[in-house]
């Protein structure tokens, strides 16, 4: 990839390289944070969101993520490197490759990673508290989270589908899903009000019976993310050809060679 540089400070005869024209491709969930930390970066050429929820559908994913790749690099040939807003996500970003530009991807088993910082603070949080749910701002407005909405809704769902008994055995495999958790965990980079949310989550813990906490959120992954700059211990960078796949160690991720 060529190189581009402009003079640095005069008195340190210097040059900072800036950064590679990006297009940055993300899921909903992060929505609000990868816009706010993008915004007015000149580098950055385009912006893709996908919709929430594909991580539970893993092809699904791939399948959206290698479609959008393809089409930055055939119509945005100014573009370089390709990176994207989420983790190894139920291994949905496996096998995803670029042609040309570099590929981009936070060593992180999902989005959690990314609003609190780094792996090891998600790895030391959940090893803590094995039984976390997690909340933020956009998983609260881009899906029903566990709590009381969530109950009712999907209940009267049920009802219209299978009638009153089928919904009642549905949701009681539903509630039996919830107790293998005991904790509602907000996670916040106060990008946005949150407070409805806080609140929300709140209610949905106490509802559930569940301990509540509030997590302070930490932009420095993610404005490392849309930046250009990619430390190693941090993210994955891949040449064309290459694709991702998941380790047992603390890299979570590692480059091969597409097949």
């Amino acid at each position: 990839m060529a190189s581009r540089s402009v003079p640095g400070p005069a008195e340190a005869h210097l040059q900072q390289p800036m950064p590679p024209h990006l297009a940055i491709i993300y899921c909903a969930v992060l929505e609000d944070e990868i816009e706010s930390f993008a915004k007015g970066l000149s580098h950055i050429v385009r912006l893709d969101k996908l919709p929430q929820g594909l991580h539970n559908e893993p092809d699904k994913l791939r399948s959206n993520l290698q479609s959008i790749v393809d089409e930055i690099e055939r119509d945005n040939p100014e573009v370089e490197a390709i990176v994207v807003g989420y983790g190894l996500c139920s291994r949905g970003t496996e096998g995803v490759i670029t042609k040309r530009c570099q590929f981009v991807v936070p060593r992180a088993h999902d989005c959690i990673t990314l609003l609190l910082g780094s792996k090891e603070r998600y790895a030391q949080y959940v090893k803590d508290h094995p039984g976390t749910y997690w909340y933020s701002p956009g998983w609260n407005r881009h899906h029903i989270a566990p709590g009381k909405e969530r109950y009712e809704t999907l209940r009267a769902q049920y009802v219209e589908r299978f009638g009153e008994e089928d919904a009642d055995f549905l949701m009681e495999e539903e509630q039996h899903w919830f107790s293998t958790y005991d904790r509602a965990t907000f996670v916040d980079l106060r990008v946005i009000s949150s407070e409805p949310d806080q609140a929300y989550t709140q209610e949905c813990a106490k509802w559930l019976g569940w301990n509540y906490d509030r997590q302070e959120g930490d932009p420095g992954l993610m404005r490392s993310l849309v930046s250009g700059v990619w430390p190693e211990e941090q993210f994955l960078v891949m040449e064309p050809g290459q694709s991702l796949r998941m380790t047992v160690d603390e890299r979570v991720i590692e480059a091969s060679h597409a097949t």
